[in-house]
């Protein structure tokens, strides 16, 4: 069975140096319209060793050179939410 193509994107540091990641998962909360991702170093990925994970709200700018702009998660509320869809994206890996 073919192994799934992973989403793979391309973020900015703030020296303006480009790494790449692959999305773990997206997710959407209807009650705020808002939408997340959860994404890890492509070089961390393949590796047996614990990875670091970052997650961030974005906006998908669809049409514009820049299809997807990223957003710092800044309140609690989000960071448990995204807590709690990692720990079931983790779960339902295993």
């Amino acid at each position: 069975m073919a192994e799934e193509e992973k989403e793979r994107i391309i973020i900015p540091d703030e020296n303006g140096e480009e790494h790449l990641f692959e999305v773990l998962f997206k997710f959407d909360v209807d009650t705020t319209g808002k939408s997340y991702m959860v994404v890890v170093p492509a070089e961390q990925q393949d590796t047996d060793e614990e990875v670091e994970v970052f997650a961030f709200r974005y906006e998908d700018n669809a049409g514009e050179e820049d299809d997807l702009a990223l957003y710092q998660i800044e309140t609690e509320e989000e960071w448990e939410m995204v807590e709690e869809m990692l720990n079931t994206f983790t779960e339902d890996e295993q």
